[in-house]
């Protein structure tokens, strides 16, 4: 029994080398591969990024070399990448919202086509919270604080267009509330401002730290974006539960390439990367954040970003 088990894993590993082994040589060599991150340093998506870089070097031999590129919500570093070469070894490690959020022309503040999916990597809940500077304990008494003396509540996000900005903005048009927006340029910054009391309420996405400041009281969860709620936080409602399905929104992350990047070279990046975001200590680490992976082949990833973005032209403006 043991002999067969071992015989079986044996095949199983020699089927995966025999599937990654042609697209491993397709990866760009004798220079590194930089995977820029859209966000500053100090948020889970950085962290993310860094494991999965680590991974992919350790099982290709490629050096993939993070550096961070935070401004405008992600923007900044994905219309980079639209003018970038497109030999795969420049990539961004970005959320999907600048693709589908509408800038004020109407259209996504950067035009899909330009770039190329690679890899979906996870899906992240939002998390509303309360500062010190906040006055009430739920997100009721702060619309009504925000009806009654309109812009004198400050809300943060990491940006413009990026989905803690869409909560914000649904939350408002829903009740008629007016708070002040603040945007930053990555979800690291804000936590240190938030702790200080320097603003009332703040979207971010879920992680480690932010847990770990809701547990220690110095942040109060009002609500989260997310499908259900979440078993980390079982007793904290989501949007939808609070009256507001159309803010009752989650982040989406995921790697790309410049578009016009061979598809053989995507496809080698895809598996790569894959290979990375299946290792189990990862999948803890992201589970433990409420954080869900994805993966799969690049069609599956381009198909949720059109998804979105369908969605987002169908909702209330």
């Amino acid at each position: 029994m043991i002999a067969s088990a071992r015989l079986a894993a044996l095949v199983a590993l020699a089927l995966l080398a025999t599937f990654l082994a042609p697209a491993h040589a397709q990866l760009p060599r004798g220079k590194p591969i930089r995977l820029v991150v859209a966000y500053p340093a100090g948020g889970i998506s950085d962290e993310v990024a860094r494991t999965l870089a680590e991974g992919v070097t350790q099982r290709t031999g490629v050096p993939v070399i993070v550096e961070n590129r935070g401004g405008a919500g992600g923007m900044v570093a994905l219309q980079a990448l639209a003018r970038a070469p497109a030999d795969g070894r420049t990539l961004v490690f970005s959320a999907i919202s600048p693709l589908i959020i509408a800038a004020p022309a109407g259209t996504p503040a950067v035009d899909p086509r330009d770039v190329a999916p690679v890899l979906g990597v996870m899906t992240t809940p939002m998390l509303l919270l309360g500062t010190p500077a906040l006055a009430g304990d739920t997100l009721a008494a702060a619309v009504a604080a925000a009806r009654a003396a309109p812009g004198t509540l400050r809300w943060a996000t990491s940006g413009v267009a990026t989905t803690g900005h869409l909560v914000l903005e649904r939350v408002q048009a829903a009740s008629g509330a007016q708070f002040t927006h603040v945007p930053y340029r990555g979800g690291g910054p804000q936590l240190a401002n938030a702790l200080a009391g320097e603003f009332e309420l703040l979207s971010s996405n879920v992680g480690p730290l932010q847990l770990q400041y809701v547990r220690e009281g110095r942040v109060r969860p009002l609500a989260v974006g997310a499908p259900a709620r979440l078993p980390v936080l079982p007793a904290v409602p989501t949007l939808a539960e609070l009256g507001y399905p159309d803010a009752n929104l989650w982040s989406t992350f995921g790697v790309f390439a410049p578009a016009s990047t061979p598809r053989a070279v995507v496809d080698a990046l895809n598996a790569a990367f894959n290979a990375a975001l299946a290792d189990p200590e990862l999948a803890q680490r992201l589970a433990a954040a409420s954080n869900v992976s994805i993966g799969g082949p690049p069609e599956a990833f381009a198909r949720h970003i059109a998804r979105e973005r369908d969605a987002a032209r169908r909702a209330p403006k």
